[in-house]
């Protein structure tokens, strides 16, 4: 089931991984994949969803589990944050490289061009530009870059 160029779909990867994790005995790896498996099959129970799909799904996991994260450490539960730290690198496995903070200047420099944003009161027009540009970009770090490079 090798899609083109040979890469092998995430779907593919994810069951790759549960079978390495359970011959390494690696549980935090096993249970992090397992749950990645079961929200995609929880969409579509054939697990035919294409990556797109699957990449949304997992970065709207990765902010819950951020978030939860960022509690656990201002919390000071260090072992639930360790465990959710561990979680969110398996995570980012399947996720694209964001890019570098030179790279996302770049990115809002040229949406901000295109969308012919003025103000903040355009911060929306510059965002939905910015995601097209590249939709691996952190969207807080490009929120809070276009929001200096705007007036008020």
């Amino acid at each position: 089931m090798e899609k083109k160029g040979d890469v092998m779909p995430i779907i593919d990867q994810i069951n790759e991984g549960i079978k390495e994790a359970m011959r390494s005995r690696d549980q935090i790896r096993l249970n992090t994949l397992r749950m990645l498996k079961s929200k995609i099959l929880a969409v579509d129970a054939r697990a035919g969803l294409p990556d797109a799909e699957v990449i949304k799904l997992f970065k709207a996991y990765y902010g819950s589990l951020q978030e939860a994260f960022e509690q656990a450490e201002g919390a000071g539960r260090l072992d639930i944050s360790e465990q959710l730290k561990s979680e969110l690198t398996i995570i980012q496995e399947f996720l694209p490289q964001a890019p570098s903070l030179d790279e996302t200047k770049k990115l809002i420099a040229q949406a901000i061009a295109e969308s012919g944003a003025k103000t903040k009161k355009d911060l929306g027009l510059v965002m939905k530009a910015v995601i097209k540009l590249n939709s691996a970009v952190n969207g807080k770090l490009a929120k809070d870059l276009a929001s200096e490079l705007l007036s008020d």
